[in-house]
């Protein structure tokens, strides 16, 4: 009993490359210095209230953009988005393209047509919602700084209004359903959405049907 206990708990030590253990992916709309828009996928984004923090590579555009230019729309994509996710992945808003970049990433003026997305207009906010996506966060960056390795920034961004599909909202609330929403989660650099619910926090206060 003891021998199988102690077989089940053993671990054992790996380096992994990266260490992206299933978070969700985020499209992000800043505006360049020329007015367009610039559109990047990220995933190391997470929620405390209404502040959403984001970790973003220090050369890419997005971190100029929100450095000089603190508006920002942060669109929630579902799993059918992926493609369009994928699309933009390897390309950057940065002309000429940063050395750490080259080789791997091209520059792309247009990336919502080059992703096959449609831009919406913003309520609060200059840069334009992703219209596809089901979650759509305007959003203002109150302090961006540099990540204590140097090669990204971290930004604390306000969020200002948010825009969901009805949908994934819960009829005649303000909540979100989560048995109806499910994000896209990248997993260790592959895709997924969510599996089956397997239960709640006591502090939940969705309204649920019995």
């Amino acid at each position: 009993m003891e021998a199988a206990a102690a077989e089940q708990t053993a671990h054992i030590t790996i380096e992994p490359s990266i260490l992206y253990f299933g978070t969700p992916v985020v499209l992000l709309s800043t505006e360049n210095e020329d007015g367009t828009a610039n559109l990047a996928p990220m995933s190391s984004a997470w929620a405390l209230g209404r502040t959403v923090v984001l970790g973003l590579g220090a050369e890419g555009q997005t971190a100029r953009n929100l450095e000089q230019r603190p508006e920002l729309v942060i669109n929630v994509p579902g799993p059918e988005q992926w493609r369009a996710v994928e699309r933009l992945a390897p390309l950057t808003g940065r002309d000429p393209v940063p050395a750490a970049k080259a080789g791997f990433f091209r520059f792309e003026r247009d990336k919502f047509a080059a992703a096959g997305l449609r831009p919406a207009p913003s309520e609060t906010v200059g840069p334009p919602r992703v219209a596809e996506c089901p979650l759509q966060l305007e959003a203002r960056a109150a302090r961006v700084r540099p990540g204590t390795s140097g090669g990204f920034v971290i930004v604390e961004a306000d969020v200002l209004r948010v825009h969901a599909d009805p949908c994934i909202v819960v009829p005649g609330t303000q909540h979100v359903d989560p048995a109806e929403w499910s994000p896209l989660i990248y997993n260790f650099r592959h895709y997924f959405g969510l599996g089956p619910e397997l239960g709640h926090t006591f502090r939940t206060e969705t309204p649920r049907p019995n």
